[in-house]
């Protein structure tokens, strides 16, 4: 049985919070981070053209999917009281 694939969805951007010239600084500037918030997702990337260490941050996707979603509900929630209201006044 063929399983099916799944499909990659993008979560949400990465943002450079701050540089260092070592990886060790970086790194404990990004365990700070993730000490401080738990609903941040955080990495060291080496960036060759400027040969030093970026600290880059995220909202964790499975936070980020969770407040859309009840952004949409509040959304229809919305949608079908003004509606029930424009039928009472009928």
């Amino acid at each position: 049985m063929v399983e099916p694939e799944l499909e990659h969805k993008e979560g949400p951007p990465w943002k450079i919070v701050r540089r260092f010239s070592s990886f060790s600084a970086a790194d404990d500037y990004r365990n700070e981070l993730l000490i401080e918030t738990d609903d941040l997702q955080a990495k060291v990337r080496w960036a060759r053209l400027r040969d030093d260490f970026v600290v880059k941050v995220r909202t964790d996707p499975a936070l980020e999917a969770q407040r859309l979603l009840e952004e949409r509900r509040e959304l229809k929630k919305r949608r079908k009281k003004n509606l029930q209201k424009k039928r009472r006044k009928k």
